[in-house]
């Protein structure tokens, strides 16, 4: 990196809210402060763009500004002053006291706390112009907070079997009774919008207290010993995807999104902004069909957006 932006101030002394407002808006931007008044980003239009508003401001009070560039062959020596690596290890000690404190009981809570935890993130990474291992850790570690909030708000979630999956006749499985455990979150949520939008349409879902009050006549699924559920390393979602062979546009990146929040793995970028909405429903709506139908326009209005962008340009 030998490409750099300097910008030497001097800050009239009688406007005290101007100067503080001219501070925080170079903190915030992640300059380096080279000495007093002398402050330095990287070369690039964004960083730019933030000291030429600096200056503008600063020269508006008669102040005295000048952003030059500066071009060094050993520009790499001023890399240190960017180090992020304290704010990230700050940010690392929230996210394990939260981590610690999680349970059932302050799942739902915890989600506040994460979005949270996630703006400070990337507020971080936004003027962490040279980025490294401290980066990935703190947004591995976030991501399985978020992992565990979800397995939180669903403590009893089923263990998977290594069992083949058959694919199975549309037609044998109309009109049926569908039965998961009560209170459901996205693995079963999703499951359920799954079977009624492109299984069985007719389908009844009962919500059961616990698994052992299956009915015999009843199609299970996402409990232990479930007809349908954890197989491999899919959740009961991409378990009914593969046994009806459901091959529908948009439907993939919903079976991914529904696999993080279960059980991990590659987070998709909507998946933290569906956790809250899901979360927040499940807080709010305390009758489960009422539930299913709300997420299920979630799930709805989730396949139409991916559908429409994986539609090619014309």
């Amino acid at each position: 990196m030998k490409n750099w932006l300097a910008l030497i101030l001097g800050l009239p002394t009688a406007n005290a809210t101007e100067r503080m407002r001219a501070w925080r808006a170079l903190k915030a931007s992640g300059a380096a402060v080279l000495r007093d008044g002398v402050y330095l980003l990287p070369d690039t239009s964004a960083c730019r763009e933030a000291l030429t508003s600096v200056e503008r401001d600063i020269l508006a009070i008669n102040g005295t500004a000048y952003l030059l560039p500066v071009v060094d062959p050993n520009g790499e020596r001023f890399i240190e002053f960017f180090d992020r690596k304290d704010d990230y290890t700050k940010l690392g000690g929230e996210i394990e006291g939260c981590r610690e404190q999680l349970n059932a009981e302050n799942a739902l809570a915890t989600t506040k706390q994460i979005r949270k935890l996630r703006k400070a993130y990337d507020q971080i990474a936004s003027i962490d112009y040279f980025p490294g291992e401290p980066k990935h850790q703190i947004d591995a570690a976030l991501q399985e907070l978020e992992t565990a909030v979800s397995r939180a708000l669903s403590p009893d979630e089923p263990h998977s079997s290594n069992q083949p999956i058959s694919v199975l006749n549309l037609s044998d499985y109309q009109g049926r009774i569908w039965a998961t455990r009560k209170r459901p979150w996205v693995d079963r949520l999703a499951c359920a919008w799954l079977i009624r939008r492109f299984i069985d349409p007719q389908a009844q879902i009962v919500w059961l207290n616990t698994p052992q009050d299956c009915p015999v006549n009843a199609l299970g699924f996402d409990f232990d010993d479930a007809t349908f559920s954890h197989v491999g390393n899919r959740v009961t979602f991409e378990t009914l995807q593969a046994s009806f062979q459901i091959q529908i546009q948009g439907l993939g990146r919903i079976a991914a999104l529904v696999h993080y929040l279960d059980v991990g793995d590659i987070q998709p970028v909507e998946a933290a902004g569906i956790q809250r909405v899901l979360a927040g429903l499940r807080e709010t709506i305390s009758d489960d069909d009422q539930l299913l139908a709300a997420a299920s326009a979630i799930f709805d209005g989730l396949l139409a957006g991916f559908v429409k962008e994986e539609q090619p340009n014309e």
